[in-house]
């Protein structure tokens, strides 16, 4: 999937089809002067409802749709028959889609699972024809009822990806090329900040022919959860995931406060987000010998007490498998 294809906002506007109007009609028949009223209720307003399919992955099919509007329901016709149904329209969605309301900002619902269909724009219900309001005294009656309106809506569809682990980092920390060695997952890779501009999804191999799904988030930088940078935009992506993979290179200036510093960002955006697994790895260690990866793991047992970090290189293929064997176990616990 290319950056350009991945869309993981839209705003649409809804509409559910208006109810049919009931009918009026009086029986008229051969040798049969006053048949009586016999008109027929109308059909309900289409509604418009959000389906989940796990096929998707964006909102790119919906990018160019600005207005969605269900089919009106028919009106009611002679001998009770009662007017067709408005034509439902169906939305398709990725799992993980928040549904907002564009006005209030409220969120209505979610869709999570596979299949589940949720109305999001309910039609109006079809008016009773004048068959309902015969009675002793009123035995013509010449009225019937309007159908209702459907329901109007501008809503925002906000995808959250769905991925057990979540890449977290600052711009460069090597993020793009770890997905890329561990996945088919094909990321723009450079040497340069700010390289990837949306979040790559990749499905690791595991043994036994078993998977996990890993998602690269674009550059966090102090001051995301502000609206600096490219990352706050993103940091709802990191919602979703059960497993934080921080990745800070070995060649930071402080990997401790590039790591506390990252652990804010999450915590001013979301305190929930503290509660997941975190593992802290640090990249690019093709970089150290060993005498200066053991001094460094001397000062990151005393900084990192009581969390879990290891040594890795996407570019050296070292410790790939030790952190595959990891997450298994972080995701399964």
């Amino acid at each position: 999937m290319t950056e350009g294809n991945f869309v993981d906002y839209v705003k649409i506007y809804v509409a559910s089809g208006k109810g049919g109007k009931g009918s009026t009609h009086l029986h008229r028949e051969k040798f049969i002067d006053k048949g009586g009223p016999d008109g027929g209720d109308g059909g309900r307003g289409g509604h418009v409802i959000l389906k989940g399919n796990k096929n998707l992955w964006t909102l790119y099919h919906l990018k160019f749709t600005k207005h969605v509007k269900a089919g009106h329901g028919g009106d009611g016709g002679s001998s009770r028959s009662t007017g067709a149904d408005g034509e439902d329209k169906i939305i398709e969605v990725p799992l993980g889609t928040v549904v907002k309301d564009k006005e209030t900002d409220e969120v209505l619902f979610e869709i999570t699972e596979d299949g589940e269909e949720k109305i999001l724009a309910r039609g109006g219900k079809g008016g009773l024809g004048n068959w309902h309001f015969r009675s002793a005294t009123n035995q013509t009656p010449r009225y019937a009822q309007p159908g209702l309106s459907g329901e109007e809506l501008d809503i925002i569809l906000e995808l959250k990806v769905l991925a057990d682990v979540g890449l977290v980092g600052f711009p460069n920390a090597g993020k793009s090329t770890l997905l890329s060695v561990l996945t088919a997952a094909k990321p723009k890779i450079a040497d340069y900040p700010f390289t990837t501009l949306k979040p790559n999804l990749g499905i690791v191999a595991y043994r036994d022919f078993q998977s996990f799904v890993i998602a690269d988030i674009p550059g966090i930088i102090e001051g995301a959860a502000e609206g600096k940078g490219l990352g706050h935009y993103f940091l709802r992506h990191i919602e979703r995931n059960s497993t934080l993979l921080f990745l800070i290179p070995a060649d930071a200036d402080d990997i401790k406060k590039e790591y506390e510093i990252l652990l804010d960002e999450l915590r001013r955006y979301n305190p929930e987000m503290l509660d997941k697994d975190r593992l802290i790895v640090v990249s690019k260690s093709d970089m150290l010998d060993e005498e200066l990866k053991a001094e460094m793991k001397e000062e990151l047992d005393v900084a990192f007490r009581g969390l879990n970090y290891m040594f890795i290189s996407s570019v050296a293929q070292q410790g790939l498998q030790e952190l595959k064997d990891k997450l298994w176990k972080m995701l399964n616990a």
